[in-house]
């Protein structure tokens, strides 16, 4: 079975093409600047052989027609024919109270997801996108949708409610949600598997550390807590997202700048973070470099950025009651090496040990930590589509 799978962003359009149950893939790539000047698709084949294709997208559906196109072409394709796509799978960033995991696409789906657009404006409109876009271009391929929140749903109350009036929770379902769910989930999952041990009984902090930023407490194979919120502002500082802040501060910078909701909202989405702390970039290798020329900003984000880390895997240990394998994924997580020894230098009273030399390792699957370490550290580099496609797999398979 070939299974395609579409994370679609505002701007832009991954996709990974597999071949089930080997779990192979076959092709991948993304479309860039959707809607934006300068559009392009860019694919990587199986060969390992790139290519670039320029042309104006002007929208998803432009763009989903576009990667049909190049996948099911004669030269650059790896499908003799668009029927060979037996399912599709999709990224969908908010479910919500209502998806506590992955489901088969149908118009009642639809209608709650269209419902929890006002929950994430930024993401599920996109998502929605390309879910029209192939009902359009293959209406005759099941859909699936895959969700960053589900993971997390399994939180209890005292963990998910903020303390706010009940009563605006009722009203409006304000609550920590929490995101990159399929990456911790990958994570936990594939760090048993490389342990070689039981879920039961296993405590797992999971760091999940790109340009977006979470860590999650995983015990018995599900999640207990996680840092990021109601949207994915909340809990660590990340590249361009202020993360933990007083609702003072920024209600104070309102009143002292004269600045609206919307305003405000893409302050602490887009300017704050690293970006704004350094003055630098959003990049955390451009920041690594600035600061190993003395650049004070520099300096002082990365303190920043590791104190926060370090500050939330102390209350995950305690909320866990210790930690048995902490895990670093993400593009700062797999390949930051100094990032990740700032993080647990000071840790070792939890059992938290690292080893230097193994640390100095990028982008691989490793245990890192000391032989005196009571803690399992490890890189594992997450594979979100290849879990949207094995749950896509499975669904697909109840179907028939």
């Amino acid at each position: 079975m070939k299974i395609l799978v579409l994370n679609c962003g505002s701007s832009s359009i991954k996709f990974e093409l597999f071949s089930m149950k080997e779990e192979k893939v076959l092709s991948k790539g993304v479309v860039e600047k959707v809607g934006m000047k300068g559009s392009f698709l860019r694919l990587e084949k199986q060969d390992g052989n790139k290519v670039r294709f320029n042309g104006d997208v002007l929208d998803h559906k432009t763009g989903v027609e576009y990667i049909l196109g190049v996948l099911s072409s004669k030269k650059h394709g790896a499908l003799k024919s668009l029927n060979e796509i037996q399912a599709v799978g999709h990224r969908v960033v908010h479910g919500g109270e209502y998806f506590s995991r992955s489901v088969f696409i149908n118009e009642e789906v639809i209608k709650v997801l269209e419902k929890n657009v006002e929950l994430a404006p930024l993401h599920n409109p996109a998502n929605l996108r390309g879910i029209y876009a192939l009902q359009e271009l293959i209406p005759d391929v099941p859909q699936v949708a895959v969700f960053d929140t589900a993971f997390h749903q399994t939180m209890k109350p005292n963990v998910y409610m903020y303390g706010i009036p009940y009563a605006l929770y009722k009203k409006y379902k304000i609550r920590r949600y929490g995101f990159h769910g399929t990456s911790h989930r990958y994570v936990s999952a594939r760090a048993v598997e490389l342990l070689n041990t039981k879920t039961e009984g296993l405590k797992i902090i999971s760091c999940h550390l790109g340009n977006g930023a979470s860590i999650a407490a995983v015990k018995d194979g599900i999640s207990v807590d996680t840092s990021m919120g109601f949207t994915p502002v909340e809990g660590l500082i990340m590249g361009t997202r202020s993360g933990d802040l007083d609702i003072g501060a920024l209600t104070y910078i309102m009143r002292k700048e004269e600045i609206g909701i919307e305003t405000s909202s893409v302050l602490v989405n887009k300017f704050s973070g690293m970006l704004g702390i350094t003055g630098v970039s959003s990049d955390m290798r451009e920041i690594e470099e600035k600061a190993d020329e003395g650049n004070k900003r520099a300096i002082l984000g990365l303190e920043m950025y590791a104190y926060r880390v370090k500050k939330y895997i102390g209350s995950y240990a305690a909320a866990l009651g210790g930690v048995d394998v902490l895990i670093f994924t993400g593009g700062i997580g797999d390949n930051a090496v100094d990032i990740r020894k700032n993080i647990c230098e000071g840790l070792e009273f939890a059992g938290i040990v690292l080893d230097e030399e193994k640390n100095n390792s990028r982008g691989k699957e490793k245990i890192i930590s000391s032989e005196k370490s009571k803690t399992k550290i490890m890189i594992i580099p997450t594979n979100e589509e290849l879990v949207i496609a094995q749950d896509t797999y499975k669904i697909v398979q109840t179907l028939n």
